[in-house]
């Protein structure tokens, strides 16, 4: 059996603590607490029916055309704090989804696909993907009384449909006769994708994640970073063959793939890496 890691039990525990709602579960219900006005920092559905807070991509959409309004400036500034604080550290550590595609990935007898012609330029995809889909839609795309619609989280975000739609649909049947062609759409894009996470480590995350996409921005000037000791290091490349984000740590240790997962840093024979808080540079 295989051993429980740190980060593992970190991301379990964080799932679980943030979905603990359990008369959400039960009743088919959407909590609609106070909780629910504070934004946690992974990727975390507002629509499932266990979710205490709100997810900060789902809120940004939804003020993102209302700058007058104090609460989209929380939602900017929880998201350059989180970020400048510790960059992508969340997705390794804190978000329910990138769990998720990590246990996923660990699925065995199916051969793994490290790399491929199209991964780099696909990385750019989710710079795309936050611009259009989470800012100039719902900044320029407004109903008659003035506000946007999140579509993200409406056309493309498959942990909404597995977190938030298909747990409300088991428990809620007054919604199982609204299904139509939307919900067909988002769970043709959820199987593509639980089947990607099965042959490739995080897709979600690599290609399509508009808030991994943010917090790459601060990754290299975040206080929470990777540091290389350049005198221990003798440039072995044994950290950037663990690496399962496909980026050399040894060169660039605080790339914005990094989600700061700590596996370069056991595969360092020389203990030359270290995570923490640091001054940049």
């Amino acid at each position: 059996m295989a051993k429980l890691s740190l980060r593992g039990a970190v991301q379990a525990v964080w799932t679980l603590i943030s979905n603990s709602y359990v008369a959400g579960f039960i009743q088919g219900k959407i909590y609609k607490g106070a909780l629910k006005q504070i934004c946690v920092p992974g990727l975390n559905c507002y629509s499932c029916p266990g979710a205490l807070g709100s997810c900060p991509i789902g809120a940004l959409q939804a003020v993102v055309g209302s700058w007058e309004y104090k609460i989209s400036l929380y939602v900017a500034g929880f998201l350059m704090l989180i970020g400048a604080a510790v960059g992508r550290f969340v997705c390794g550590w804190l978000c329910p989804f990138g769990w998720i595609q990590d246990l996923l990935y660990k699925i065995p007898f199916i051969r793994k696909i490290k790399s491929f012609n199209l991964d780099r330029p696909l990385r750019f995809l989710k710079y795309i993907i936050l611009l259009v889909f989470v800012i100039l839609m719902p900044l320029l795309i407004i109903d008659i009384i003035g506000q946007g619609m999140p579509y993200f989280c409406k056309l493309i975000c498959p942990s909404g449909t597995l977190m938030g739609g298909w747990p409300l649909l088991l428990t809620n049947e007054a919604l199982r006769d609204t299904i139509g062609w939307l919900f067909i759409w988002k769970n043709v894009i959820l199987v593509i994708l639980v089947f990607l996470s099965i042959i490739i480590y995080r897709p979600f995350c690599k290609y399509i994640c508009p808030l991994g996409a943010i917090y790459s921005v601060f990754n290299p000037v975040s206080f929470y970073r990777l540091k290389v000791d350049k005198k221990t290091c003798i440039k072995c490349g044994l950290c950037s063959e663990v690496c399962e984000m496909n980026i050399k740590p040894y060169e660039t240790p605080n790339h914005p793939e990094c989600i700061r997962c700590g596996v370069c840093k056991k595969a360092c024979p020389h203990k030359a890496m270290r995570f923490g808080f640091f001054q940049n540079g």
